[in-house]
């Protein structure tokens, strides 16, 4: 499998470009644990929004893609208006679909938007706002950084 490195670099500098093209305003950032846990601190800074939560969900097991997602730990967001859930890729699709399904469901009331840093454009869905379109695997630095 062909594989490319992400660094905090080009984390920095692709957050930047993402923060620029977010043209609404938002009262929770929440990100979809654990890829987005990096983007939704920054993206939390940068705003000067101070409800940043984390939603949980599983869909792969180191590269091999499992054959459902699994949602948990939803926050409560009865009290939000616009939330911006956030991840690093929109891969299939499938984390971000059912991530959507069980929000709405539970806060009907809640406008949902999303942005990642990376798509592919076979996904079943395609986040609001994102940077690049993912052609290969990604190692990101907060991935591996800390196993040298």
């Amino acid at each position: 499998m062909h594989r490319i490195y992400y660094s905090y670099d080009d984390f920095r500098n692709d957050l930047k470009v993402l923060a620029k093209k977010i043209d609404k305003e938002f009262d929770v950032i929440l990100a979809i644990a654990r890829g987005g846990l990096s983007i939704a601190h920054m993206l939390g800074e940068y705003y000067h929004i101070r409800k940043v939560y984390a939603i949980n969900t599983i869909g792969y097991e180191d590269t091999q893609k499992l054959q459902s997602v699994t949602v948990f730990n939803v926050p409560n967001l009865q009290d939000a208006k616009n939330v911006l859930i956030v991840d690093d890729i929109v891969d299939s699709g499938d984390t971000l679909i059912e991530a959507l399904k069980i929000l709405g469901e539970t806060y009907p009331q809640t406008n949902f938007y999303t942005a990642s840093l990376f798509y592919k454009k076979s996904a079943k869905i395609a986040p609001n706002w994102y940077v690049k379109e993912a052609k290969t695997w990604i190692d990101f630095f907060w991935c591996t950084d800390l196993g040298d």
